[in-house]
């Protein structure tokens, strides 16, 4: 059979890549708002721990109407150049603009318009991320059902993210922190390596941080356009099924979709405590443990899994079960997060060994059980089609862009209101007894709490190996006119 009519066709190493650069574009964008912006706000923008806590909120409420309108409006349309490539084109480089903005450098005083604008600008790339980010989920569901395939585009769609947040996590404060001012010749942790860095969280900072982030989105520009040429959709709705398609199908798919229920409870609290730690950890670097200067060092180490074991998954997976690979995981996660707490205390935090371990360890059990569960959307796209015999692809991965996004704010939004309960202050070189304490229970105690509570929503998923294979034959037997 053609290999772009076969519905369990091989992807080559190419598209795979291809398809990958979309994820590593989108980690560049949100992997950045996500693990910088509360802070950049907080310190740099001198905005308040709360009120950048509420510009999380009130956008993310907006998402939870818009998000499944835009995957509806994408499963109700067939665009010239394909069901769900072209808005990757035509979003691409508005998102790119937009998200850079959201770093510019304001010359208002008033903290008014500084929150105004701050809103405004996150708002703008927060809507036509969505036009990028759920057309991009629905390609993935189209480009093959074999499941051995979209395991293999899972590790490679995953390294590739991975890589974005290594220049994100690793990279990112380091290059900012070299263009800020009060530069001085410090021991960044990179096994001796000395470079002269600035204070990233003073206000004067903000032009490095606006220049570094500048970069960041040309290069997620150029990968986002890869993506649009280098993948073939080959599992689409036709026109009879987009032509059914209706508003309604949101609410209906949630009804009738049960896998969909559990996975995307999975994605809202895996995604929650994945984003409570990469929103505060620049935070407890920079006071819990007083050494900011580590931050590429410490991310470096904690990249290593997520890029150089991410071939590990699928034989993980095999040996251990579907829902035993994600208990392993998230159980590496807790240890790795009791490690950093460890490292907390006043004998500890001057040695980056028990750093590296921790975050190794929570990085490794992190990006396993939050990259491979999106290798089981496919398979819950497919249970819907043979239950509605609709595709609705579009809705689908809307509404788990909607948990994603929601795991997102809370992630952003719940540690900027802890802060504020704490008595966080932006301004102050040094925190209180206090605030130290609600950063800890923000970076180890909730993520803790939530790993448990995603091992035990991951007990409850219904759908095995077997019957998602069995699914999958059928419904290519019922295109193909076969009974």
């Amino acid at each position: 059979m053609d290999n772009k009519n076969n519905e369990f066709a091989t992807l080559s190493l190419f598209e795979r890549i291809s398809y990958g650069a979309g994820d590593f574009a989108q980690n560049l964008v949100f992997g950045t708002v996500g693990g910088f912006l509360l802070f950049y706000l907080s310190t740099v923008n001198g905005i308040s721990a709360a009120a950048g806590a509420t510009i999380f909120l009130v956008v993310r409420i907006v998402n939870v109407f818009w998000d499944p309108w835009v995957g509806a409006f994408v499963d109700k349309r067939n665009p010239k150049n394909g069901k769900y490539r072209p808005y990757i084109l035509w979003f691409g480089l508005p998102l790119v603009i937009f998200a850079g903005l959201l770093f510019l450098p304001i010359p208002f005083q008033d903290n008014g318009l500084r929150v105004g604008y701050a809103f405004v600008s996150y708002l703008a790339t927060a809507l036509t991320y969505s036009f990028v980010n759920i057309p991009y989920g629905a390609l993935s569901a189209s480009l093959t059902r074999d499941n051995e395939q979209i395991s293999l585009l899972t590790t490679t769609r995953m390294t590739m993210a991975n890589t974005a947040n290594l220049l994100v996590y690793t990279l990112f404060p380091l290059f900012v922190q070299m263009l800020s001012p009060n530069a001085r010749q410090t021991d960044t942790g990179l096994f001796g390596l000395k470079l002269n860095l600035g204070d990233y969280g003073l206000h004067s900072a903000s032009g490095a941080w606006f220049k570094v982030y500048g970069v960041y989105m040309v290069l997620g520009l150029a990968a986002l356009l890869l993506t649009y040429f280098g993948v073939k959709e080959r599992i689409v709705p036709t026109k009879e099924e987009t032509d059914s398609v209706k508003y309604s199908d949101l609410a209906a798919e949630l009804v009738r979709n049960k896998p969909l229920r559990i996975l995307g409870a999975f994605f809202l609290v895996g995604f929650t405590f994945m984003f409570f730690g990469n929103t505060v950890w620049p935070f407890y670097m920079q006071y819990n443990i007083g050494h900011s200067e580590w931050m590429a060092s410490i991310g470096l180490i904690g990249s290593i899994p997520g890029i150089l074991l991410v071939f590990l998954w699928p034989i993980v997976r095999k040996w251990l079960g579907k829902k035993q690979f994600f208990y392993a995981f998230l159980a590496i996660f807790i240890l790795g997060s009791f490690v950093l707490w460890i490292w907390g205390f006043s004998q500890f935090k001057n040695s980056p060994a028990l750093g590296y371990l921790g975050r190794f360890l929570q990085q490794w059990g992190l990006t396993s059980a939050t990259g491979y569960m999106w290798a089981m959307v496919p398979e819950v796209v497919s249970y819907g089609e043979y239950n509605s015999k609709k595709r609705v692809a579009g809705i689908i991965n809307a509404l788990m862009g909607l948990f994603f996004k929601l795991g997102l704010a809370l992630g952003g939004i719940i540690p900027g209101y802890i802060n504020a309960f704490f008595q966080f202050d932006g301004q102050a070189k040094t925190q209180s007894a206090n605030a130290l304490m609600g950063l800890q229970v923000s970076m180890i105690w909730i993520p803790i709490v939530l790993a448990v509570v995603a091992m035990i929503i991951m007990s409850r998923y219904p759908l095995s190996d077997k019957e998602v294979d069995e699914i999958n034959l059928k419904l290519q037997d019922a295109r193909n006119g076969e009974k």
